[in-house]
């Protein structure tokens, strides 16, 4: 037998468990805030369950589309008055159309610029005698059209309006639903005698019209 000490387990100093230090914990602050929480409520940040009002809405108007139909419905109205007209290539230009009243000798050419509006703000239906120029808007003068043609939508009456009385005061309010004490544009309400060409006669003879031709007299 070897003389090797054999140490009994009896001798043997038992292990102690290693002691783990908790982080004390600190009372929540009701006045902070999670920084995420902070990102889900910025203003730019959309919630899933909310859907933007302009969004899904078929009832909400779309002006482009009510600009365009203003302008098919004064096609058909000039049409009904036989006007010719031109439409001119592109949106480059400052008026919508141009009627040519056809008279004899002269020739009058009248640039036409459609506008609509199909809401009462303020107790009246109001567009502007203005377009965009960049960044900021510009009044229509003689140099751009001769002729406004406003359209209330919702009763479907229209204002013929020279230019020369837009660009003074180029808010135009009209007032056809009720009387008011300023009434400036009233007047061109349904103004289409300021374009309506002269009425013109042309009489011809019938050639197989007898000349010599006596009615009979009717028998009583």
């Amino acid at each position: 037998m070897s003389r090797r000490r054999i140490k009994s387990s009896s001798t043997q100093k038992p292990s102690q468990p290693k002691q783990t230090t908790k982080p004390a914990l600190t009372p929540k602050n009701p006045n902070s805030r999670n920084p995420r929480s902070l990102n889900d409520q910025s203003p730019n940040r959309k919630s899933p369950n909310r859907k933007s009002p302009a969004s899904g809405n078929p009832l909400r108007p779309n002006t482009k589309r009510t600009g365009e139909r203003s302008e098919a419905t004064f096609l058909y109205q000039a049409s009904q008055r036989r006007f010719a007209i031109c439409k001119p290539w592109g949106d480059s230009e400052r008026y919508d159309f141009i009627l040519d009243n056809r008279p004899q000798p002269e020739v009058h050419l009248f640039r036409i610029q459609v506008k609509c509006t199909d809401a009462i703000r303020a107790g009246a239906y109001e567009t502007r005698a203005t377009y965009t120029v960049g960044k900021r808007r510009a009044v229509y003068t003689k140099r751009d059209i001769d002729f406004i043609a406003a359209h209330v939508v919702p009763l479907d009456i229209w204002y013929i309006i020279p230019v020369e009385v837009c660009t003074p005061q180029p808010m135009l309010r009209f007032y056809p639903h009720r009387q008011a004490k300023q009434m400036r544009l009233e007047i061109y309400r349904e103004a289409w005698h300021q374009l309506d060409p002269p009425l013109t006669i042309h009489a011809c003879a019938d050639e197989d019209y007898p000349e010599r031709y006596v009615p009979c007299e009717s028998q009583g």
